[in-house]
């Protein structure tokens, strides 16, 4: 009970540290002329988003850190912090040089890969050094650990790379990443109380609170965007999470909708290159739907339906 309370408490916590912020850093980041620019290559009717104020995702970022202060400070919960903190500064990297710099590609492909895969893997050694977590994974379904030995370091810092840059793939449309993130990361607080794990449990639900909290401002028709400096925390959060309860073979069924995202851009430029056609209309397929005449809210309510499917299959093929 007093478990709950606390993990309660810190999703409570978050939310009103995100909405209470929302109506002064926005209007702040519109004088500073933070806004996202709309890409060329997408949707036409996106066009109208020009100017929304971007890095919104610093809006959570304070709410999950402070909760966490205040909440959560022993080994595991710093681990966390640090890692989410991390990939949120590459994030933030990327957008100042967008917005301030005007390059609307933020930094190249090769500069972000190599930050990330520094940061993963400081997070992975740092982690089996004062034993957070070791080289098992649980396999659902079967329910029962697999040691991975010398596999695992690749195998981890694979997944630390690959799960932020797909949240930041998912955050293309109002609300969609925040959406799947706050389904993904109560999925993940109720892994870490069956599992006994309540600092993770605890930061799962900041993550929750953080999320919901910036769908008020975020939700269709936003009012601010998470940038990478949002989409990048999130997805180190979660993942760093999914590991320390060695479930990131969970994390695949649970943030489907994050892996479909991805594979679909995968798909999609394999299929051009190779035989010079496209199996989508848009990618990532949020955009596919867009343009099937799907609206924006439609898409959202699917995949939050969608993920609260999965997460429901996922925590029971854990537990």
């Amino acid at each position: 009970m007093n478990n709950m309370f606390a993990i309660t408490a810190a999703a409570v916590c978050a939310f009103a540290i995100c909405a209470l912020t929302g109506p002064f850093m926005i209007p702040a980041l519109r004088r500073l002329k933070f806004g996202q620019e709309i890409r060329e290559v997408g949707p036409s009717w996106h066009k109208s988003k020009s100017g929304t104020p971007t890095m919104g995702g610093l809006m959570f970022i304070l709410a999950v850190a402070v909760s966490g202060l205040l909440l959560f400070r022993d080994r595991r919960g710093i681990m966390l912090m640090a890692i989410s903190l991390a990939f949120g500064a590459i994030g933030f990297a990327d957008d100042y040089i967008k917005v301030v710099k005007k390059r609307n590609l933020g930094l190249t492909a090769l500069q972000k890969f190599l930050a990330q895969v520094f940061v993963s893997v400081v997070f992975v050694l740092a982690g089996m050094h004062f034993k957070v977590f070791d080289t098992s994974i649980i396999l659902p379904f079967l329910n029962r650990p697999v040691d991975l030995t010398w596999l695992y370091i690749p195998f981890a810092i694979f997944i630390m790379i690959g799960v932020p840059n797909s949240v930041n793939l998912t955050d293309g449309i109002d609300g969609l990443a925040a959406s799947v993130s706050a389904v993904v990361s109560i999925f993940l607080t109720f892994l870490a109380l069956a599992y006994n794990e309540v600092t993770v449990a605890k930061f799962a639900a900041t993550i929750t609170g953080g999320c919901l909290g910036f769908l008020l401002f975020n939700a269709h028709p936003a009012k601010v965007f998470m940038g990478d400096t949002g989409s990048l925390f999130l997805g180190g959060a979660i993942c760093a999470a999914a590991l320390m309860l060695e479930a990131p073979l969970a994390l695949v069924i649970a943030g489907f909708v994050f892996v479909m995202e991805t594979l679909s851009v995968i798909i999609q430029v394999a299929s051009f290159k190779t035989t010079g056609k496209r199996v989508f209309k848009m990618t990532p397929i949020h955009h596919h739907f867009e343009m099937c005449g799907w609206n924006e809210r439609k898409i959202v309510i699917s995949a939050i339906i969608l993920s609260a499917i999965l997460c429901t299959i996922a925590y029971i093929a854990c537990v």
